[in-house]
């Protein structure tokens, strides 16, 4: 991973033939988020891991906190998320929606609210998805 400026990067990262054979014992990823900078970064992962014949039939970014006000029509992040949206999932935590007063319309197509973050991500470990959380 390289560092240029304020955002991170893989470019155009090569995985070695024991992490693509590793990564290969599951296909389900999933992410939990707060900040535009890791969601960048898990979006960029999401090619890392398929241009390297990595296997990925789910993978999901879980959303949550203020960053979920990014994740409106008409964001500066709507673009990006249209790029994405049939590749993945995106999800937005209901809490973090409803403490900053948001509705599902207010959301860019595609993108689905779930009832909270933490449960979310447990539900998907529990069905056996490698996860992580920024």
């Amino acid at each position: 991973m390289t560092t240029l400026g304020t955002s991170m990067s893989y470019g155009q990262l090569k995985l070695d033939d024991q992490a693509v054979s590793d990564l290969q014992q599951t296909s389900q990823y999933a992410f939990v988020v707060s900040d535009v900078k890791h969601f960048k970064v898990v979006l960029n992962m999401y090619d890392v891991l398929v241009d390297n014949g990595v296997k990925v039939t789910d993978y999901e970014v879980i959303t949550k906190g203020k960053f979920v006000k990014g994740l409106v029509k008409g964001s500066e992040l709507e673009a990006l998320v249209e790029k994405y949206i049939s590749k993945l999932r995106i999800t937005v935590c209901s809490v973090a929606m409803a403490k900053h007063e948001m509705t599902k319309d207010q959301l860019i197509p595609g993108v689905e609210p779930v009832p909270a973050a933490s449960i979310r991500m447990l539900q998907l470990q529990a069905k056996g998805y490698n996860t992580l959380s920024y």
